[in-house]
This record gives structure tokens, sequence and C-alpha cells, in this order.
């Protein structure tokens, strides 16, 4: 009976994604002409696709920008203004941040451009093209060809097509795989590197509800930040300089006061980080049984332990608040994550998926030998992989979830210059300079005591989690060398290694010897591990993986042959995509229904003055009592923010939601908790886009922060 249950369940949940496969998928834009433009006008859309993207006129896809490299921003004025999430944003204020001025506390807001505040590394990327190169790159490539070779032509093709497309170094050229190595295309961008912070909320208006609503809906967080883009005054990507000049973007977004209504048609573009959509039933049960819940424990004890510190003392306070919510952020998804794909029983579709290819393979004797053993294979390979998996997640987690030991591993290459008695002077020098530079960033944001606490907690984990015959045996030996004492180790490392203190750094810097180096505890650690790491670890892992990316691209090539009439679309990859769907309210349990909006009364119901999570600036209560919500209100209610049925994931944060007409609603900053499964099978009951209503956004510039006359540069409809 059971059984039959499961299967009934399967059955609905492939039915479901095929009906709602109009917002499931996050599309290339240069191919929405062919694949999406008659469905997307049906659901609302008012642009044709040229309007959305075009390497001849000005476009949609001119106004989007890779902020940072791992966010999205949008143009919003001729004047280079910029918006994207207050978390995209976080890092950039915590810099300008000390006691004396604490912009995370108080918010920052420049109340013209000389008070706009400069961000050493920030760049803003525009995407110039893209060109499907897939032919050329295939042409190069045969069916004989291992998986490292293939890597390597990959490379060589994509070193080839950097110089001929960089115009001399002027533009950024990526080549990327899609589709598990089907496809191939190159995407040219014009990478600026002035971007100033102009404005940012309190982390109690922009992180409001911060842990406890992550992942949440229904949300009241005002998750935006405004930052400047600068050029030369030859309209030139450049770094700082006082004579730059605000950016002309060739397109930026034209913003909506209209609000949004339910079914209302959403359109987001954006970089959204990685999925793995295609990914096997055995992949996805390793996630479940090994990797997902390694990861919770490991980050459990590291917040538990940075959380201590930052609410006893002030100054861990402001230096770790960005690196905790970056751990807790998906700390909290993979526990979502795990539950989602067991109450879709993801496992049991996809396997429901490999019964039928391998019944479409026997069909002929030709697809048989092609296809005929790929999903055996990609079994066996994970079964293989699940022995050396947890390893595998205890290094990355734990030992590089220390800062000490990778801070100490930076030091490896400069490490091999001093080692190598035929070094040149230059090499030395270019070993140095960028060490010396990091060292000052490093040391402002690091708490010897609490990274101290840290390396014994996970290394803690490390020495009982990872078996003993996969764990380094220079650790073994250093944890019997001090009685098992984990404490102790802490103590000798910390005691004796140069990587503790700035002044050390630099004075060892200034006149580098191998022997300082190499003798240094954490220096000795990291390196010992990372080489047993190497030799017994990775290359199990990787002789694995090479059997999974071979039939993960037959799987892929076989699923299209078998489906000639079903439209793919690639995962994410960091690539700009399209999404689309609607504004839609949904049941995430039984008798529990969630509006499509949150509004000012919500919010307010949520303050507690007790729990900083949701402690209100006083300046925001009172606005709040007076109801002045102006042009940005409706009949007496102040939206803060609304969900979609878009399909994003990370990276997507800060793009723009844009409505019918090409006019800017909100910005995405997150998913819900219900559909966290997301980068791995997309939910098509209760998948939601959590995104910021613009016009709170517009309100907390104007009223709350009196930074109005920001609101003069933007192209307002109402």
């Amino acid at each position: 009976m059971l059984k039959r249950i499961v299967s009934i369940i399967i059955l609905i949940s492939l039915f479901a994604t095929q009906m709602s496969r109009a917002d499931e998928g996050m599309w290339l834009p240069m191919l929405i002409q062919r694949l999406n433009e008659a469905d997307m006008q049906k659901a609302g859309l008012k642009l044709s696709a040229e309007e959305i993207y075009s390497i001849n006129n000005s476009s949609l896809k001119d106004a989007i920008v890779s902020f940072g490299g791992f966010c999205t921003g949008e143009m919003v004025s001729d004047q280079g203004l910029l918006f994207t999430n207050h978390h995209c944003g976080f890092d950039y204020v915590q810099n300008h941040s000390t006691e004396a001025h604490d912009y995370i506390t108080n918010g920052f807001w420049a109340m013209n451009k000389s008070e706009e505040l400069t961000n050493p590394g920030l760049t803003a990327s525009f995407l110039i093209r893209m060109d499907d190169v897939t032919t050329r790159i295939k042409s190069m490539m045969i069916d004989t060809m291992s998986e490292p070779t293939r890597m390597d032509v990959f490379a060589k093709a994509t070193k080839q097509l950097q110089e001929e497309n960089s115009e001399k170094g002027r533009y950024r050229v990526d080549v990327k795989s899609f589709l598990q190595g089907n496809e191939f295309y190159m995407f040219v961008y014009e990478v600026f590197k002035d971007v100033r912070l102009v404005g940012a909320p309190p982390k109690a208006i922009g992180n409001y509800g911060a842990d406890t609503d992550n992942w949440m809906w229904p949300r009241h967080t005002g998750d935006f930040s405004v930052f400047r883009v600068y050029m030369s005054p030859e309209g030139k990507p450049a770094e700082y300089s006082k004579d730059n000049i605000p950016y002309k973007p060739k397109h930026f977004l034209p913003i909506s006061l209209a609000g949004v209504n339910k079914d209302d048609f959403t359109m987001i573009l954006g970089y959204p980080g990685r999925t793995d959509r295609y990914r096997a039933s055995a992949g996805v049960k390793m996630d479940i049984e090994q990797s997902n819940p390694a990861i919770v424990k490991i980050r459990t004890v590291k917040l538990d332990l940075m959380k201590k510190d930052m609410n006893s003392i002030d100054t861990v306070r402001i230096m770790y608040d960005a690196k905790y919510a970056r751990v807790s952020n998906y700390w909290k998804y993979f526990i979502g994550a795990t539950k989602g794909l067991k109450r879709m029983h993801v496992v049991d579709q996809k396997e429901a998926q490999e019964k039928d290819f391998n019944t479409w393979a026997s069909t002929t004797v030709d697809l048989k030998q092609r296809y005929g053993n790929v999903t055996s294979n990609l079994s066996n390979a994970y079964i293989e992989m699940m022995k050396y998996n947890i390893a595998k997640v205890y290094f990355q987690e734990a030992i590089m979830g220390t800062e000490i030991l990778p801070y100490a591993y930076s030091f490896s290459g400069l490490g091999k210059i001093l080692e190598n008695k035929d070094a040149k002077e230059e090499d030395l020098k270019n070993a140095l300079t960028p060490l010396l530079k990091a060292s000052a960033d490093y040391f402002s944001e690091y708490s010897v005591n609490t990274d101290k606490k840290i390396v014994v907690g996970l290394l803690g984990l490390y020495s009982k989690d990872v078996s003993i015959s996969q764990q380094s045996p220079y650790f073994i030996k250093l944890l019997n060398k001090h009685d098992g004492d984990m404490n102790k180790v802490a103590d000798a490392i910390f005691k004796h290694s140069l990587f503790t203190n700035e002044a050390s750094v630099n004075k060892f810097l200034a006149k580098p010897t191998l022997k300082m180096l190499i003798h240094d505890p954490a220096y000795k650690l990291i390196t010992e591990i990372y080489t047993h790491y190497i030799s017994t670890i990775r290359g199990n892992l990787k002789a694995q993986q090479n059997i999974i990316d071979k039939n993960m691209r037959l799987y892929v090539e076989g699923l299209r042959l078998m489906s000639p009439d079903k439209k793919f679309y690639p995962d994410a990859n960091g690539t700009m995509r399209v999404s689309y769907g609607k504004v839609a309210d949904y049941y995430p349990s039984d008798a529990v229904y969630y509006n499509y909006y949150t509004t000012m009364e919500g919010l307010m119901d949520k303050m507690d003055k007790s729990n900083d999570e949701f402690n209100l600036p006083d300046r925001m209560v009172d606005l709040y009592k007076k109801k002045d919500y102006g042009q940005y209100g409706q009949n007496g209610v102040l939206k803060i923010d609304f969900i979609t049925t878009n399909d994003i994931t990370g990276g997507n944060s800060g793009s723009p939601v844009i409505n019918g007409k090409g006019e800017l609603i909100g910005l995405a900053f997150d998913g819900n908790w219900e559909a966290m499964s997301g980068d791995i099978a997309y939910d098509p009951h209760y998948k939601r886009t959590i995104c910021a209503d613009i016009r709170y956004a517009l309100w907390v510039i104007d009223k709350y922060a009196g930074a109005g006359y920001l609101l003069n540069e933007l192209k307002i409809m109402h």
C-alpha cells in the first residue's frame, strides 16, 4: 500500500512539473525569441524578445549588472545609480564601519556624490554579448577522449576565443559549458572597477528578521542597498580616481509605483549561481544521507562559537557580522534542502526518470550501445564517491572553515618560490605584493581568540567524524602528542604561529625565509593536511567525477533525443538568465494560507525591542505612527515584500523584478523554506521568490533616510 501511495505522489509531481513548466527554468536571453517569447507574451509580457536582449540596440540586458561576481544589480538612472540587495552590499558597509561610525547599526547615506565611499576590488560587469560556440568547440573533441583531455581541449578553445574577442584586454571573455557539456557559449563583458557605496539602511531594516526569518515567508525585510558605478572621463572602465565620472548605461530601468496584484506577470533577469537539476538519483541520495547533514553539523558548531563572541564583544560583532551571515545563510539552506528533497521524493522521481530512460535506450541496438550503461555507471560512481565524500566535506567545511589555516595556506605560493633556488627576484616580488596588500584587510576582520575557539571546535569534529584511515597522519600524530586534547593543540598553534597578528606577518614578509615558514605550526598543519587530502582523497573523488561527467553528458544528450519536443533549459552557472512567472499566494501546509504581500502592520507586529533580529529603529516606529507613506503607500497601506513564482537561485540576489512593461517593481532577495530543494528539483507547487517591494525601498530612502535627492535621478512611473 505504501509503495502504491509513493508511486501516486511521483506521478502527481511529474504531472505538476509538466503543467507548471512556464514558471520553471532559467533561460539564456539570446534564445528567448526562439524558445520563450510567445509563452511570455501570452503570460503578460508587453515587450519583444529584442527589447529584452539585443546586441545592436539598447535592451533590458544592458541594465543588468553582475555585482562583484556574486550578486546581481540593476541600473536605475542615467548617472550610474545601481540598486542591489542589502546583503549583497553588506561586506562593504561593514568594511567602512567602526565603533565610532557604526554604519551596520545606523545605516549610511551619502547626501551628495562627494560623500560616496570607495570599495577597492568591487566590480560591476555588463554583458556586451553572448555567442553560441558549440560547433567550434565540439569540432575539436571526439567521443573517445578522456575527460581530462576534453578539459584540455576546452581550455585551449577558451584561450583562443579570449584572444580573438577581448580586444586587447578591453573586455573579459568567459566560455561556459551548458547542458552537461553538450553546448558551449561565450560571454563578453565590460568590467567597471570604480563602484561606490551611496546608501544602505540600518541592518534592522535591511536584515529585519535575520536568522529567524531567513528563507521564510511572510517576510518584512528591506533588503536593498544603493551604489554608483563610475567610469573614466573618456567613458571607459577605470580604477578609482577623483576625476572619474558617473557611468552612463545604455539602458536603465524605469520604476513603477503602481505596485503588484495577484497573477501579475513578473520577469527576473540576473546572474544565478549554480543549480544541478539533472543530477542523478544516486547523487541526490548522497546529498541527503551524507553531504547536507555533515555541512549542517559543522556550521552549527561554527555559528554557535561566533555568535557567543559577537554577543559579548562589540568589536567582534562588527568584524564578524558579514561572516556570520554568509555561514548562516547556507547552514539554514541545507537544512531546508534536505527536508524538501525528502518531502518531494526526489530520489524516487529521478529513479523513475532513469527507468524510463533505460526503457527508451533499449529500443534499438545503437541506442543500447551508446546509452545502455549510463545510469548504472552513474550509480556505481556515486557509490564509490560516498566512500570519500565525508572526508571531502570535512576538509572543505571544517579544516578550511577555520581562518588561520586557509590564511596560512595562502602563503604556499611564496613557499614554493623560497624553496626554488633558481627563483628570480621579480618572482619573489610578485608573490609578496598580494600578500602585503591582503594583510591589512584580513586582520581588520580577524579575532584571534574567536578563531582559536573555532579551530578547537572544527578540528575536534574532523578528528571524531572522519575515518581515521582518511585523516592526515600528521594531524593524528599532533593530536596524540597533546594527549588527544584539542585545546592543547590549538594552544601550541596559536602560541607559536606568525599568522595570529598583522605585525608578525608584515615582519615576516619584510624578510621572508623558507625555514621560518615551513616550521610555522599553522602552515605546517595545513600543508600536511592538504597534501594528504590531495594524495588520498581528491584523486579517488576525481576519478569518479570523470565517470560522472562523461555519463551525465550522455544522459542529458539521451534525454533530449528521447523528448525532442520538450524545451530543455541549462543549469545555472553564473551567466545571465531570464525567468518568468507571476505574483502568487500559496498554502504552505494544511489549513495555512500565505498572502502574496506583507505590510508595515505585519512588520510592527513582529517588532521586539529585546530581540536584535526584530528591533526597529525609533525613527521607523515614529514614521509608522504618523502613517506618512506619501506616494509609496496604497489606500493607507505601505507594502513591504511580495512573492512570485519565478525560478531563481543564489547569485540572483539583487536581481530586478520587472513587470510586463519593463518597469522595476522589486528586488529579488530570497527563496522560500518550503522549496529549498530548488537547486536540484524545482517544486511547482511551493516554489516562490521573495522580493522587496520597490516602493518600500523608495520610502526608506526618502522618508526614513532623508536622501530623497536620489529620487530626482530615477524615472518614476505612476
